[in-house]
């Protein structure tokens, strides 16, 4: 894994640019400790920069930036591209003389053999890229189908700019911009910047599947003519899924499965330094370590987090997996004040406010595993693919209730609900709790029905799971002078005709929140230690089989990932896999009354929120003491305001903020 950066302008460099890319590239030493290298065109007025994490081929062969055995191409390149030695071979009529064997050497050879666009379609791998086309003097960007790489760009002044992180642009001495208070809304609904937009005004995250063409001396004033391109369109594969759907049993789906997603782990595993997996105990990593371990003749290294909180503790679990598999098993049990230690950092870490509390755990099973390994594989992308989220056959079915529930009817039940205070209803979940079995008992009912009765206000279905995604209702008032824009979760799910409402949540959840939130939150906690990150659940072979088939094969007796669960069973005993969907995350509701509470008591300051004006600092003051005080519980809606304080603290005089 590796860091890229570079930047054009319509005149030529001056000598002083070389020191300026070269303390651009400096900002992702942490993405590529291994090597870095800039490389510029002064008359063309291109500079590009490069950290190399190294991984395969670790000799100077590999070295980037990387210029084309015919001269034409120069390229950084951040990724793996699993299949390149098949690329290679494909080559191997064309007599090419290899210098070394990385991947990007491949890359190179098949841009000139068969063009960017059909090479790109070829790959499989995740990736951000940018190509300088020496002939015709144009900068090809370009990231992988789900987006597990990331790649801002965007002009500022009269400079482009690209880059891993936005650590890298903000270290070029002329940038300076605003804070986009309509993408900070998007965040206090989401608890992310969602794609394309950036926490700057004028920077953009190019969306996965995508590649764009910035021709020679283009300007800002020339930007919306210039788009991004699609070259994968996961839409596209879920029609042809859908076109030609699996119809064989459910032993040979699972067979299909199995030796489908066995490729894709062997392919993973390709590199040149150690390489173990994350194990949280869930189906999803569980069964990506089964997989590599059936190919192993050593133990697999698997790490894993614990907490003291019971309820969110999944260490117990994911050590018994490891002892049926064998696997060689490291454990890290969180403790506050690993949280309080690590929080300053965040900022940093994540580059632009991001508010998902997993990623506290994840940055320290990423260091932990690091110490171990260089490369591991993640179980992400199931849930997405394979119907994994309780929310899914939750909002189908009161999405087909609704159907039948006239508007007035609808808003009648939702005030009832509304009437009861949350507190009401808290206090009758006491009460019923020990009469019910353990797994229709509930947490914070009072909070969970005040967001039912919003949803039952919702006018489509696509209003619905807006509600059910959103954290702060009406971000847009929360954040003074913005505008929500519209994003992918707000086309109604009827435009995709044929899809069932389930489907096009996950359609939609594979394009928005994995790519904008779960690989986000991987991809800066591993990078931050020097650790690359797979996803094998995500390779392309593994979401077209996935789209071929039925959700029957996905949802059964109510529970998801069916067709997961029964090839796990193949490796681990049933017992250990049937319990309760946990998630990955930590008690940070119980953690801000407590330990972090002085922290965030400073950050959410009623004066200093009224002076920084970003803020309605009375409804966010009172979430604070409404959450303090026990009357609501309210963790997610402060943890996103105070991330995006903890970040404007650490950019405070570094870079023009507004």
């Amino acid at each position: 894994m590796c860091g890229i950066v570079g930047f054009t302008q319509p005149e030529c460099l001056h000598p002083d640019n070389s020191a300026v890319i070269q303390a651009m590239t400096k900002a992702l030493d942490h993405r590529g400790p291994d090597d870095s290298g800039v490389w510029m065109d002064a008359d063309a007025g291109v500079a590009l920069g490069h950290a190399r994490l190294s991984i395969l081929d670790l000799s100077p062969a590999g070295h980037q930036p990387m210029v084309s055995a015919g001269g034409r191409y120069v390229i950084v390149f951040n990724g793996e591209i699993y299949n390149h030695l098949e690329l290679r071979a494909r080559l191997a009529g064309s007599a090419y003389a290899w210098r070394g064997h990385s991947d990007t050497e491949t890359l190179l050879a098949c841009f000139e053999a068969w063009g960017v666009e059909d090479t790109l379609r070829e790959c499989v791998g995740m990736f951000a890229l940018a190509l300088w086309d020496r002939q015709t003097r144009s900068l090809v960007l370009a990231r992988d189908r789900f987006g597990e790489k990331p790649l801002y760009y965007g002009w500022n002044g009269r400079r482009f700019f690209f880059a891993s992180e936005l650590k890298a642009i903000e270290a070029h001495p002329s940038f300076s911009a605003p804070v986009n208070r309509d993408a900070l809304a998007l965040m206090m609904r989401f608890g992310h910047v969602p794609a394309p937009f950036s926490i700057y005004q004028g920077i953009s995250k190019l969306g996965s599947g995508c590649s764009l063409t910035i021709p020679y001396a283009c300007t800002s004033d020339d930007a919306r003519s210039i788009q991004p391109v699609p070259y994968w369109s996961l839409e596209a594969v879920s029609e042809s899924g859908r076109r030609a759907p699996f119809t064989g049993t459910d032993e040979q789906a699972i067979d299909l499965l199995a030796q489908t997603l066995s490729e894709a782990v062997r392919g993973q595993q390709l590199a040149d330094v150690p390489v173990g997996a994350f194990l949280s105990g869930g189906i999803d990593s569980s069964l990506v370590v089964a997989l590599m371990q059936s190919q192993s003749s050593q133990p697999v290294r698997t790490f894993t987090i614990g907490f003291d909180e019971a309820a969110f503790d999944e260490a117990a679990h994911a050590r018994a997996i490891a002892v049926h598999l064998g696997t060689q098993h490291t454990e890290f049990r969180v403790k506050p004040e690993d949280a309080l230690r690590l929080i300053p950092a965040l900022p940093q870490i994540y580059d632009e406010p991001f508010a998902d509390p997993s990623q506290i755990p994840t940055y320290l099973v990423a260091k932990l595993a690091r110490a171990q390994v260089t490369v591991a594989l993640s179980g992400d992308g199931g849930d997405e693919l394979f119907a994994g989220y309780n929310r899914y056959p939750w909002a189908q079915k009161v999405n087909r209730r609704l159907q039948w529930l006239p508007g007035p009817m609808r808003g009648l039940v939702s005030s009832g609900m509304v009437g009861v205070p949350v507190g009401g209803w808290d206090a009758m979940n006491k009460w019923l709790s020990p009469l019910l079995p353990a797994s229709m008992r509930m947490v914070h009912l009072g909070d969970k029905m005040h967001k039912l009765a919003d949803a039952l206000e919702a006018r489509s279905s696509a209003e619905l799971y807006r509600g059910v995604m959103s954290l702060w209702k009406s971000p847009g008032q929360l954040v003074l002078g913005s505008r929500e824009p519209p994003v992918l979760i707000d086309a109604e799910h009827a435009t995709l005709s044929g899809l069932s409402f389930a489907e096009w949540m996950m359609l939609v959840d594979a394009q928005a929140s994995l790519q904008d939130d779960m690989l986000v939150k991987v991809d800066r906690a591993a990078m931050a230690v020097s650790l690359e990150t797979r996803v094998p659940l995500l390779d392309l072979r593994v979401a077209a089989l996935a789209w071929r088939l039925p959700m029957s094969m996905k949802i059964r007796d109510g529970k998801g990932k069916w067709i997961l669960r029964q090839l796990l069973y193949r490796h681990v005993p049933q017992a250990l896999v049937d319990r309760p969907k946990q998630g990955f995350s930590v008690p940070v509701g119980e953690w801000l009354k407590g330990p972090l509470r002085e922290w965030a008591e400073g950050l959410l300051d009623e004066r200093r929120l009224r002076a920084e004006g970003y803020f309605d600092a009375g409804r966010v003051r009172a979430a604070w003491l409404e959450h303090l005080s026990g009357r609501r519980h309210w963790p997610l809606q402060l943890w996103c305001v105070l991330m995006f304080q903890s970040w404007l603290s650490c950019r405070a005089g570094s870079v023009h903020t507004d």
